[in-house]
């Protein structure tokens, strides 16, 4: 189940990718990173179509991507990138380009942009990329000190947009190097979006209730000190977890419906190593 979970976010992470470059990023020629970036630009300078030139600089990545991260990483994003070039190929051949979708450069560019970043967020999420300069990106994460994805991200795609300043005008060099930046935070941002755990603390007399509800029903540990109420001066306990949003709002509901008497304090963080979360 698991692995078909991955392979259906794989599928429709390629899918909304795919739209996102045929439709907006082509027809702009915005060159803001990847292979499909290059593409644009390989396409003007050559008689090879975008979407071939994707399919065969991603083999030769991908063969690159098996010897530095793994066959499992290999194995997912030969499939995405498989899948990627080969809608590619069948949007030229279904729907053909001929101009922009319409005249609003800067409306395109948002959809350029933030279709492919979701999708790209997604994958790297389950450990998978859609091929290209990705990998490049998590080669240079996993080897070098840039452990954040979207400025490695940025370093392998810088090369692009110096190349668009040559092939194409000014105007579509500068709109390919915001795209690039903002994909490059969109993409950092909505990977700490789905990463997003709550920290509780939770001081309360009625400790025994509270844990059982969290190891029992939610399935996570908690951790309880001993502690003295200031203003009371009477004996207390605080209890210490970590959950997702989602089992967050079912432990305050808990606690509400309950009647239990208990202060919360609940913070947001986006990165949490340890068991039932990611690992160190």
């Amino acid at each position: 189940m698991k692995l078909l979970k991955n392979y259906s976010y794989i599928t429709l992470s390629i899918f909304i990718m795919a739209i996102g470059i045929y439709f907006f990023k082509f027809p702009n020629n915005f060159c803001f990173g990847g292979v499909t970036g290059f593409a644009s630009v390989f396409a003007k300078i050559s008689p090879i179509s975008a979407g071939s030139f994707t399919m065969i600089v991603n083999l030769l990545l991908l063969i690159i991507g098996f010897i530095f991260l793994g066959k499992s990483f290999a194995i997912k994003t030969t499939y995405a990138s498989m899948l990627l070039s080969v809608l590619l190929v069948i949007f030229e051949k279904a729907y053909p380009m001929t101009g922009q979708l319409s005249n609003q450069p800067i409306l395109e560019l948002i959809f350029a942009i933030t279709l492919p970043s979701i999708a790209s967020a997604l994958l790297f999420q389950i450990g998978a990329s859609s091929g290209g300069t990705d990998v490049i990106a998590m080669i240079v994460q996993k080897y070098t000190s840039v452990k954040n994805i979207g400025i490695a991200l940025f370093i392998s795609d810088l090369v692009m947009i110096i190349a668009a300043c040559f092939v194409f005008d000014i105007q579509t060099a500068l709109y390919s190097f915001v795209g690039l930046t903002v994909k490059s935070f969109l993409i950092d941002g909505i990977i700490d979006s789905i990463n997003l755990s709550k920290a509780v603390t939770i001081v309360s007399e009625d400790h025994d209730i509270i844990c059982r509800f969290i190891t029992n029903d939610l399935q996570k540990g908690a951790t309880i000190t001993e502690a003295l109420g200031a203003y009371t001066n009477t004996k207390k306990y605080v209890i210490f977890t970590t959950l997702s949003r989602h089992q967050a709002v079912l432990l305050r509901n808990y606690i509400r419906d309950n009647s239990l008497d208990a202060f919360i304090s609940v913070s947001s963080t986006s990165e949490v190593f340890g068991k039932g979360f990611s690992s160190i």
